[in-house]
């Protein structure tokens, strides 16, 4: 179990690392932090109100490994259940509100998605995913913490991403938004001031939020039709599973059990949804 930084100091990128890895898992390695966030789907498209699609439940059951040079690697399996956006009920199937069409769902199960957490953080230049090569930046781990008061604070993640869709539209015709992808991911996680400055707890629970924005689903079939997704949810963790809503667990338990635990050892690929997709999936018949 490695040591770690206690007293806050949020220009210090040793303690910005220590503090990121005890929210996002637990420094022994023993344990597993468990994560569910619980939201809407929902449409957005010029000239209309945004509106809810389905609703999800992501889970995540992730395990740290702290390494001999000061990174730690996080170790990790995720899944996205798309459920109806009232009931909760999990669906397979998803009727486009504006065509009528039924469509199979497809659900996200990402085994692994491991990355490394260090001092450092690597950040693409604007011109990644062209026809050069480019090099990653790299500049120090400083996250925009807030103290909110009453005991507590509040860290933020924003991430913006453009780069090349894995599913091009000359293969994927119907599930291609084009040939780039601009996806960006918001977390919010409010803890208690005094759980990051105890030197006892190797993790650190909080709640909070989960925003993404990404072009349509694949599965949804609507192409390069103008607009796009956004999630919603909010996030939960603990040391078991029960923050997982019955029904998805009990899905999990059926279906795909090893999502119920960590991996045990840092193995990969760690491949995107898109990734996945267009590996499992095969393209849909042109209307």
């Amino acid at each position: 179990m490695a040591t770690f930084e206690t007293t806050i100091d949020v220009m210090n990128p040793i303690w910005n690392r220590d503090a990121w890895a005890r929210l996002q898992g637990n420094l022994d390695s023993s344990k597993t932090k468990f994560i569910a966030s619980k939201g809407t789907v929902m449409g957005v498209e010029d000239g209309k109100a945004v509106y809810p699609m389905c609703g999800f439940e992501a889970t995540l059951a992730t395990r740290l490994e702290p390494q001999e040079d000061g990174t730690i690697r996080r170790i990790n399996r995720e899944t996205i259940i798309y459920t109806d956006a009232r009931t909760g009920e999990i669906i397979n199937e998803w009727t486009d509100p504006e065509t009528k069409e039924v469509v199979p769902v497809v659900h996200v199960y990402n085994d692994p998605f491991n990355y490394s957490i260090s001092e450092w953080l690597i950040i693409m230049p604007e011109d990644f995913g062209g026809d050069k090569p480019v090099a990653p930046i790299k500049v120090p781990l400083i996250f925009p913490w807030r103290d909110l008061g009453n005991g507590m604070m509040e860290l933020s993640t924003d991430m913006h991403l453009y780069y090349p869709n894995q599913l091009q539209p000359a293969q994927w015709p119907r599930e291609s938004s084009g040939p780039m992808v601009q996806v960006s991911e918001m977390m919010r996680y409010q803890f208690k001031k005094a759980d990051i400055e105890n030197p006892e707890l190797t993790g650190v629970d909080y709640t909070g939020s989960w925003s993404r924005v990404t072009p349509w689903l694949p599965w949804m079939l609507r192409g390069t039709k103008p607009g796009h997704v956004l999630y919603m949810g909010s996030n939960v963790c603990s040391d078991n599973t029960d923050i997982f809503s019955a029904n998805i667990r009990a899905h999990l338990e059926a279906n795909a059990p090893e999502f119920l635990t960590a991996p045990d050892s840092d193995y990969g690929p760690s491949l995107s949804s898109l990734e996945h997709y267009a590996k499992e999936q095969t393209p849909a018949p042109v209307k």
